[in-house]
């Protein structure tokens, strides 16, 4: 870094991260047919699966964080894969419930045990998985998800005031 400006910002770094977890995860569960994305939903869709929730795509949207058109796409896809079902709720003939197949079961098993290990990797310098920094820096990743990031209304002007190097 050159003196006089700061290294780079704690959004730029998490951008980061979430890059290198997308990619990592896309060539790790690529093999199984699967994308980071699907993978993010047939996994949500397993573990849902065993506390005996079959949920709609909007449920699955609200639990993924992807909104809800691009949760439709990635389920027709994973549906016409073989991996899941999609079928009226019978008490919302407007909602789609969601479950996963045979099928979508065993390749989700097969892709939640390649992504835990890549998981270990990469919190290894954390402790692992189990250790107290990674449940600390879990903990803050939690704060920062309940954060609601709203853009400001046009003519606003911002919340704080942005301060510029000094010349």
């Amino acid at each position: 870094m050159s003196k006089g400006f700061p290294g780079p910002s704690a959004g730029f770094l998490v951008w980061r991260l979430a890059n290198k977890w997308r990619v990592a995860v896309d060539r790790a569960v690529g093999p199984l047919g699967l994308t980071h994305a699907q993978y993010s939903l047939v996994a949500s869709l397993y573990g849902m699966r065993r506390t005996g929730e079959r949920p709609s795509q909007r449920q699955l949207a609200d639990h993924t964080g992807m909104e809800a058109l691009y949760v439709s796409k990635l389920a027709r896809s994973l549906e016409s894969a073989g991996l899941i079902e999609r079928t009226r709720d019978p008490r919302d003939p407007r909602a789609v419930q969601l479950s996963l197949t045979e099928e979508g079961v065993t390749v989700t098993r097969q892709a939640v045990d390649v992504v835990q290990d890549l998981l270990e990797q990469l919190l290894e310098p954390l402790g692992g998985r189990g250790g107290a920094r990674t449940h600390a820096f879990t903990e803050e990743l939690r704060t920062l998800l309940d954060v609601p990031l709203l853009p400001p209304a046009p003519g606003t002007p911002p919340a704080r005031p942005q301060t510029r190097p000094q010349t």
